[in-house]
């Protein structure tokens, strides 16, 4: 099994308190703002640069810890890696920029088994051909199957798709998803697209400042960040602040005026405590001014309408109260907007379901995947 796990600290220059791993088969997403570390990281697991502090283990085999003063070459480690621009070498072509990571491989076989990767890659035909004879996708495919010549116990990708035109992206989107399925070794994404960390990783590794702030699967940060800072740095916007209140032996949130009722998280908290909360868009019901929505009964609030913008068939809607800054988005379809009547300076009523509402009293503090939601 080649498991890979990473914890590495340092203070400068680039500060690093991350700690992840990715299991064989999966494919772990590195996500965070520019400057969050998450290409370092890439490059201090390939053996590119060397941390302060920390360990780097794949199937079971020592790459790096400072503790025992090992560090392993890049050539010692069995990585493989996707740059951003591919990398390629403009004078050889296609099999032969395959070919030459085959160190390991008898010279004798080193075509074959180039040409093989080649059209694992869906690159059949254009073995002989030059970089600059190939388009952005079809290098960004010989950059695939060069990395994963050298039987890798990792494959590491530093934005693959960034260079190439959204159709292109999207096809080698599904490529990489249909070749994941061949091989079972970890796989570390760095990407700035959320969308494409949602649709290809397993899970999300969210990074500010070098430092770790959470790890899970993507429906289950999207659903549950741990804190106000994590919600923000995966585009969601609707964190709050409320207080903890109990009348008659039955506990609730308090959020300006409104009373709101919580599923699940209130239990192990203290009446008066004040903490922080997050509902995702799915989980705000826009109440319809024709007939009764479902959950227009729970935890109704009054809001008005400060934004709305029409993207094609989805509207983008932005709500504001009278006792707080804070805003409220979500999205709703465009004839349903139109049909409500929604438009700047409108009063309307949503709810928000108890069962969507989550609570962050500990929001001040990094979690992992290990801890609870």
């Amino acid at each position: 099994m080649s498991e890979l796990e990473v914890t590495l600290s340092q203070t400068s220059p680039i500060p690093l308190a991350a700690e992840f791993r990715c299991q064989p088969g999966e494919l772990l997403a590195l996500v965070g703002p520019s400057g969050s570390g998450k290409t370092t990281l890439l490059r201090a697991i390939a053996g590119l640069y060397q941390p302060q502090q920390g360990t780097i283990r794949c199937a079971g085999q020592v790459w790096f810890d400072t503790a025992k003063r090992l560090c392993m070459t890049p050539q010692q480690r069995r990585v493989g890696v996707v740059f951003q621009d591919y990398a390629l070498f403009p004078h050889l072509t296609a099999c032969d920029n395959v070919a030459i990571a085959m160190g390991h491989v008898a010279s004798s076989e080193q075509r074959e088994r180039a040409e093989q990767w080649l059209a694992r890659v869906r690159l059949q035909g254009l073995e002989g051909r030059y970089p600059h004879e190939l388009s952005g996708g079809q290098c960004q495919r010989v950059a695939v199957a060069r990395a994963l010549a050298r039987d890798p116990w990792v494959l590491l990708l530093d934005e693959p798709f960034s260079a190439v035109d959204q159709v292109t992206r999207r096809r080698l989107q599904r490529e990489l998803a249909l070749l994941r399925e061949t091989i079972d070794i970890p796989i570390v994404l760095v990407t700035h697209d959320l969308d494409e960390a949602t649709a290809l990783a397993d899970r999300l590794c969210v990074l500010q400042a070098g430092a770790t702030l959470q790890v899970g699967p993507p429906e289950r940060l999207y659903r549950h960040p741990a804190s106000p800072q994590v919600a923000r740095l995966l585009d969601k916007h609707n964190v709050f602040t409320g207080t903890v209140a109990e009348t008659s032996g039955r506990r609730y949130l308090t959020w300006g005026p409104n009373r709101l009722e919580v599923e699940t998280g209130l239990d192990n908290l203290e009446p008066g405590q004040t903490l922080h909360w997050y509902v995702p868009p799915s989980d705000v019901i826009l109440h319809r001014r024709d007939r009764p929505s479902r959950g227009e009964r729970e935890n109704p609030v009054e809001s008005t309408v400060s934004e709305i913008i029409v993207l094609g068939g989805m509207a983008l809607v932005t709500l504001s109260f009278s006792h707080t800054r804070e805003t409220l988005r979500f999205e709703i379809s465009t004839h349903a907007a139109r049909r409500n009547g929604l438009a700047k300076g409108e009063t309307v009523i949503v709810s928000l379901l108890a069962s969507g509402i989550h609570l962050m009293p500990d929001a001040a503090l990094p979690q992992h995947e290990g801890a609870q939601p």
